[in-house]
């Protein structure tokens, strides 16, 4: 096991890891239009995970029409690199909604947060807590570490510079979420046509309560340079197991920590 990885564990068991056992994740790859290429590769580095740190095993799912109550119920968390106009009925968005809110996990990987853009979910919005407009900006960038305390981010320092393709948002507001990091748009041109945001305020990750579940996004993860990059890596495991209710974090409501 990876040095990183047994100190991310340790550092769980000092903040109130639980010793549960093993937990079922549903890797979610169905995708309707653009398909990341690092879709594959991505459910690799997610099982490798669980394995490496002997918290969850990983199955995939390519069918959103499988979800109902009883598909969904073994599982403990679902990790999600899905996107697109994906025919989901009306008894799958439900299935999904009460899964998370019922007391389970939801990971949302990248372009996880581009679903039904068309018919629109709004209840899947509002669970996420954005909606994915595009990406202005693909190249260096750097990141501010927004919670240098949670599993997530504590090893990332203050800031860090990654290279990742940066989405933009809509429906994205700090005052509905617990931010971890976001764009330092000093790193970036904010004065390019495809940028929409006023308030030029661009979350990278967050988490927060839903229901009785958890939801994290991440909106890195684009490339196969950011799965292998050891700093994702470790920044997924920790979302995963947050979602799982492996690790707590302290996430107040309406949580402003950003630096001026």
């Amino acid at each position: 096991m990876r040095d990183w990885l047994l100190a991310l564990v340790a550092v769980g068991l000092a903040g109130g890891l639980a010793s549960g056992g093993t937990h079922r994740v549903l890797y979610f790859s169905q995708t309707q239009g653009y398909r990341h290429k690092v879709i594959p590769y991505a459910k690799e580095v997610v099982a490798a995970l669980g394995k490496e740190s002997g918290k969850f095993t990983v199955e995939e799912c390519a069918d959103c029409t499988k979800w109902s109550a009883d598909y969904l119920a073994p599982y403990d968390a679902i990790v999600s690199f899905g996107s697109g106009e994906l025919p989901l009925s009306e008894e799958n968005k439900k299935a999904l909604l009460d899964f998370v809110r019922g007391g389970k996990g939801f990971v949302a990987i990248h372009s996880a947060t581009y679903m039904c853009p068309r018919s629109r979910w709004p209840g899947y919005a509002e669970m996420i807590g954005a909606v994915f407009v595009n990406h202005p900006w693909h190249q260096e960038v750097r990141i501010i570490v927004e919670d240098r305390k949670h599993p997530a981010t504590a090893h990332l320092g203050e800031a860090f510079e990654i290279r990742d393709e940066i989405y933009q948002f809509a429906q994205w507001s700090r005052q509905k979420t617990h931010v971890l990091l976001s764009l330092d748009n000093a790193s970036v041109d904010v004065k390019k046509k495809q940028v929409r945001r006023k308030d030029l305020d661009f979350g990278i990750a967050w988490c927060h309560p839903y229901g009785k579940g958890r939801v994290f996004c991440t909106a890195l993860g684009h490339g196969r340079n950011v799965w292998d990059d050891p700093r994702f890596r470790k920044h997924l495991l920790g979302g995963i197991l947050w979602a799982l209710g492996e690790v707590d974090a302290d996430i107040p409501l309406g949580f402003d920590g950003r630096k001026k």
